[in-house]
């Protein structure tokens, strides 16, 4: 098994979605044994985003390219290969601002590719990136998932389209919600997330 670890929370070791992704894989290693774990640290290693001279870097000749249109066109063959070479793919995803931290973001742009991760067909789009099961270990600091604050959240439902877009729709969400809302939701949010990882199943 092939896990690839995106790793997306600014706190480092205090990331609540970090610390899910990372029981998240804990249990995975645990259970399969023959588990190789490839680590994108979004923030410690952070993805230029996405500009005109990256986006136009693939489709002009080699001998064109500029020296950052190299670098960073290999970044992202890089970052394809990690992709696909995956069967398990674990997401820390904390919500910042209704959605996801832009490092993230910077992520999906480069892997979200016409003619690689998906194509257009004459019935609309159809996703490339099939067989992969993803976990995403989502963070709130409010509460989103229902009341007056749902129709704000922006964060879970994009990676879940963005996911389904390019193929992948065996997603599990891990949530811990609520989490500045003072010392006891956080501890009982991270702990009934963490309750739910253990009781995962089919890992």
């Amino acid at each position: 098994m092939n896990i690839l670890h995106i790793q997306a929370g600014i706190f480092g070791d205090q990331s609540v979605s970090r610390q899910l992704s990372d029981k998240i894989v804990a249990r995975l290693t645990a259970q399969n044994s023959d588990a190789q774990v490839t680590v994108r640290d979004l923030i410690n290693t952070p993805i230029n985003h996405l500009d005109a001279e990256i986006l136009l870097a693939g489709g002009s000749a080699e001998a064109d390219r500029s020296e950052r249109q190299k670098s960073e066109l290999a970044l992202t063959e890089t970052l394809l290969d990690e992709l696909f070479a995956a069967d398990v793919i674990v997401i820390s995803a904390p919500m910042y601002n209704f959605s996801i931290p832009t490092q993230l973001k910077a992520w999906i742009d480069r892997i979200a590719q016409a003619g690689r991760t998906f194509r257009y067909t004459e019935n609309g789009a159809e996703g490339l990136v099939l067989g992969k099961k993803v976990y995403i270990a989502s963070a709130r600091g409010g509460i989103y998932s229902e009341g007056p604050a749902a129709a704000m959240e922006h964060q879970e439902s994009f990676l879940q389209g963005v996911l389904g877009f390019i193929g992948i729709t065996d997603v599990t969400t891990v949530r811990a919600e609520g989490v500045n809302l003072g010392e006891e939701p956080r501890a009982a949010a991270i702990a009934a997330a963490s309750n739910e990882i253990t009781e995962l199943s089919a890992l």
